[in-house]
């Protein structure tokens, strides 16, 4: 895994150029699941009018069944099986994936294909997630450059929070004290908290839950005491709440870990906020000797 992040920043560059021009619809389903769907989140959740679902649910109940014009399907490894049944439900639809010998690139009424360019992925999502955000950034309209600017030039800082962190998270995880974690965002880092939670939980074995400050404020800061706490802090109109709740929480008995990249605007923040926790999950594998990160089932989930 720690391989497939540090190329992170060079895969990021590539996609960026190549994906420049591109224009993606607005007011259609974008369908994915886990880390495919969180990143739709990303746009969602700053106003941007799209309609991010889950293949399973779009399926089996949002569609009705009925055909509509068109939609956007994702898929990084292009073989999730609940995605690729959502493909009859268009009359045409554009496809995002990093593999193009995959079952979702062969349809009769596939229109276009946006690879991801990301190479080989083995473990937890990573270069793909992030190629994946960037791909819908610059087809909606949202210049990432400067995020992706900066991933070069703070992966070491990244990477630093990440072990340091993963250190902390993982000595109260082995007390008896130990209740459960949280990751914590605001607007589009709900993309963020959602897809750390999923990586961190099929890497390390233990549950992480991702929710927004105001999902966590109305019931579950009620488990503070001895729960761990990261929160993700960004520049945006929730700033004042979140500072507010977490000193709140952690007054109560929570461990409360912070992260905030002030150099990045809200908006385009996930393309970097995600990255440090991609690097906790591969330290606190290490420290909890998690030799293989699927064992349960394999990394695509074909139903």
């Amino acid at each position: 895994m720690i391989n497939e992040i540090r190329e992170i920043p060079d895969k990021a560059e590539k996609i960026l150029y190549s994906t420049k021009n591109i224009q993606l619809p607005v007011n259609v389903p974008y369908i994915g699941m886990g880390s495919s769907y969180y990143a739709t989140l990303a746009m969602y959740y700053q106003g941007i009018p799209i309609q991010p679902s889950r293949g399973s649910e779009y399926y089996n109940y949002l569609s009705g069944k009925k055909v509509k014009d068109l939609g956007v399907l994702i898929s990084q490894s292009g073989r999730s099986s609940e995605v690729i049944w959502c493909r009859d439900l268009f009359k045409r639809f554009y496809a995002i994936t990093n593999v193009l010998k995959s079952p979702l690139c062969v349809s009769t009424n596939l229109e276009r294909v946006f690879p991801l360019l990301a190479g080989k992925e083995l473990a937890s999502s990573s270069k793909t997630y992030i190629n994946t955000l960037i791909t819908l950034y610059n087809g909606l309209g949202v210049d990432p450059t400067l995020a992706v600017d900066m991933l070069r030039g703070k992966m070491y800082e990244y990477e630093k929070w990440g072990q340091e962190t993963a250190d902390l998270v993982y000595e109260l995880i082995i007390t008896k004290k130990y209740k459960g974690s949280y990751i914590i965002g605001n607007g589009p880092n709900i993309a963020t908290v959602h897809q750390a939670a999923h990586i961190l939980s099929e890497s390390t074995k233990y549950p992480f839950i991702g929710m927004s400050v105001s999902e966590y404020d109305h019931g579950p800061k009620e488990t503070a005491k001895d729960s761990i706490v990261i929160v993700m802090k960004s520049d945006g109109v929730s700033y004042r709440r979140t500072k507010k709740l977490f000193e709140l929480v952690q007054n109560a008995g929570a461990h409360v870990f912070y992260y905030e990249d002030k150099d990045v605007p809200e908006a385009i923040s996930p393309i970097t906020s995600v990255v440090p926790l991609m690097f906790m999950t591969h330290y606190l594998s290490k420290l909890f000797k998690i030799q293989e990160s699927f064992v349960v089932g394999s990394k695509v989930t074909e139903a």
